[in-house]
């Protein structure tokens, strides 16, 4: 129950925040603030699910509500968001902004990965040892990146740089970022010569006592798959805020997915094969390295053997091409031939092996670090827990797909698998097995919602067709559905008057590409002109190409299309020239239709193509709606239709940012006037005035 002392505390917070900022409450957000103290003090399961409408203030209220009862409770908050650059803003706008204006008396820190920070000791490495080969580290790059880590140090140095990838000024190359970071099986901990300095553990020790935390899905799923504890507190002692939660199903997904692709991974043996005998050789061969050696050497010989029958396999396959380099076959219902599930059986107890004494050799260097080993050259042991660490994370992740797929026809778990063939004109074909989880609400329940202490999931787009079913579904939480229901709080912002919604005349149906891929380049020019800012959104490379290919020059030219710059450098040219009273038109696909923030003359028109049903060809789709059909469902209906219509109010999102934002929305797509379904879609957005035309 919640306390009058915890009531006063935020109905004296949301005052002070409103009186300072001179803002007027707001129904939606006090509903907000209300129904998440009522559930964060309430009987388990302590889950508040809240889609919140562009406007509500959810960031406010979300901590408004929380903060009193966590520190009451002496739980620390947890609040996730979908990308590290939400995470940055919540960290140094939102956050500052209310503490400075709320009176609420918290603290908060920001929390990333190992895989965000400089290992110091890796970076030394990089640069004592860039002209010799005494420590064959498997994936040292060819690239000179010597100059670049010279810079990093000497700024590390100097107290310009604190150590984190996204603090560097200037964008870096992945394979030079990965040749400088670690993770926790390379890591000593305490023993390394660097621990006093070392970016992730100065930052992790912050996270002591902090009352509120601000990670990102990726993060809380890792600490989650460890266990919980790794780096965040433990489940039990965190409330968990997800901000943008309707990504957490498909990060989850991502998190718990494996993949190996057969020719690489059999030529990754001979590469371990030689670092632990390389390793061997520096240390004056100790008899214990020497039998690990020896282990690895003859189970990888038999590996690579293995692998070769099951790459044999998996080539006879049939492949659907999918663009000039990919081919798919998906295994139905994620069973996969025998041929494959025995080949893979026949390769798990080598690389179990091989994993067993990677471990067994990381331990013993681990040994030579503390000085209770005396063999030659001990003080280098150090040096090559990073090489031996990485060869048994993929060891690990190697065991993960083989394990999936031999015991796939066995299981009754659903999962989706498919195999891709990569063709290149610089390497030889390989094939990649695929497994993903199917139902990451599962994964969910059992790792989440069962062990931590209380969570709050919000977003502008947790319904789909007007209410929570798919969310539930996906996420794990139809039994905490079923004792608490979601809320919804729409947006305050005034839709008919600021925002039009149009469907024009068209003659083509988007279901005939090339008709109406021509009618789209035909239209584009004439809708564009219109206003001097825009945001046109595709949902195929394909088709994008194709209708740019089509425009007039004059018109491209004043185009920022995704694929020829990075995002941000796409946004910041395009507010640029906004700026500075010319005219831009942002291009691009789905990660432009959320996420990006464009308000007022940045975007007064909102063009959407296409429907943004799912692509007919990606596998994951596919097992869903086959494992739907299974079920007697009808995997349309069910399943496109809503999510098609959760990205839709994503994509419309784009253009009304804030009370006294106006422009316009059209819609090159009849199909939401013509079909049975259409209706309900058009029901799932905001009451934008419509102008459907016949």
């Amino acid at each position: 129950m919640l306390s009058v002392e915890i009531k006063d505390e935020i109905q004296d917070g949301y005052r002070a925040w409103l009186a300072s900022r001179q803002f007027k409450p707001r129904r939606g957000q006090r509903e907000m603030i209300a129904h998440i103290a009522r559930t964060l003090a309430g009987d388990a399961p302590r889950v508040a699910v809240v889609e919140a409408g562009t406007g509500t203030g959810k960031t406010a209220a979300y901590c408004i509500a929380s903060i009193p009862i966590a520190k009451a409770l002496g739980k620390t908050i947890v609040l996730s968001t979908a990308t590290v650059a939400l995470q940055e803003q919540v960290t140094f706008r939102d956050l500052p902004d209310l503490k400075s204006h709320s009176e609420l008396q918290f603290n908060f820190e920001l929390a990333k990965g190992r895989g965000r920070y400089v290992c110091l000791k890796r970076l030394d490495e990089r640069l004592r040892y860039a002209d010799k080969q005494e420590v064959p580290l498997f994936d040292w790059d060819d690239g000179d990146h010597g100059s670049l880590y010279q810079t990093m140090l000497t700024r590390f140095g100097d107290g310009s740089w604190n150590g984190e990838l996204d603090t560097l000024e200037d964008a870096v190359d992945p394979d030079a970022w990965r040749g400088v970071t670690t993770d926790h099986r390379g890591c000593t901990n305490k023993r390394c010569g660097f621990f006093r300095q070392c970016p992730f553990f100065r930052a992790r020790a912050r996270l002591e006592g902090t009352d509120v935390i601000i990670a990102n899905h990726d993060l809380v799923l890792a600490d989650l798959s460890l266990g919980g504890g790794a780096v965040l507190p433990e489940p039990e002692e965190c409330i968990y805020i997800f901000d943008e939660a309707h990504h957490l199903p498909e990060k989850t997904q991502q998190h718990f997915s494996s993949n190996m692709r057969l020719k690489a991974t059999g030529a990754w043996t001979d590469t371990a094969t030689s670092v632990v005998g390389s390793l061997v050789q520096r240390f004056a061969r100790p008899a214990s390295l020497v039998a690990l050696a020896t282990t690895i050497s003859v189970d990888a010989t038999a590996l690579a053997e293995r692998l070769q029958t099951l790459s044999d396999a998996a080539t006879l396959i049939d492949y659907v091409p999918r663009d000039d380099t990919l081919a798919t076959h998906r295994f139905p219902l994620g069973k996969v031939p025998e041929d494959l599930a025995e080949a893979s059986q026949a390769a798990l107890p080598h690389i179990a092996q091989i994993s067993m004494a990677l471990e067994s050799m990381r331990e013993l260097l681990q040994k030579a670090v503390e000085g209770e080993l005396n063999w030659d050259n001990a003080f280098e042991a150090e040096d090559w827990l990073p090489a031996v660490g990485q060869l048994q994370g993929r060891a690990a992740a190697t065991q993960d797909l083989l394990t999936d797929y031999a015991q796939a026809n066995d299981s009754t778990a659903r999962f989706a698998r498919w195999a891709n063939r990569h063709d290149s004109e610089r390497f030889d074909t390989d094939v990649e097995l695929v497994s993903a989880p199917i139902d990451p609400g599962t994964i969910l329940q059992s790792t989440l919602w069962d062990v931590g202490y209380a969570a709050v999931c919000t977003s502008a787009t947790l319904t789909a067709l007007g209410n929570f079913s798919r969310f539930y579904e996906r996420s794990g939480l139809d039994e905490v559905a079923g004792q608490s229901a979601g809320v919804r709080i729409p947006s305050p912002f005034d839709f008919p008057n600021i925002a039009t919604l149009t469907v024009p005349s068209m003659d083509s149906d988007p279901r005939d590409a090339q008709a109406h891929t021509d009618e789209v380049a035909g239209m584009l020019p004439g809708l564009l002109e219109q206003e001097r800012s825009g945001l046109v959104l595709f949902t195929s490379w394909r088709q994008m190409r194709e209708v740019t290919n089509l425009l007039p020059q004059s018109l491209v030219a004043q185009m920022q299309i995704q694929g020829e710059q990075s995002k941000q450098a796409l946004l910041d040219a395009h507010r640029e020239i906004i700026d500075s009273g010319g005219t831009s038109y942002l291009v691009g696909l789905a990660s432009f239709a959320e996420g990006v923030d464009l308000p007022d003359d940045y975007c007064r028109h909102v063009v959407i193509v296409k429907l943004p049903f799912s692509v007919p060809d990606d596998p994951l789709d596919q097992a869903l709606a086959e494992w739907a059909e299974a079920q007697g469902r009808n995997p349309f209906m069910e399943i496109s239709v809503p999510d098609a219509a959760v990205k839709l109010v994503q994509a419309c999102g784009r253009l009304i940012r804030h009370e006294g934002d106006f422009g316009r929305i059209t819609l090159l797509d009849r199909r939401i006037v013509t079909k049975r379904y259409g209706r309900a879609l058009l029901d799932s957005l905001p009451p934008y005035r419509r102008d459907l035309q016949p």
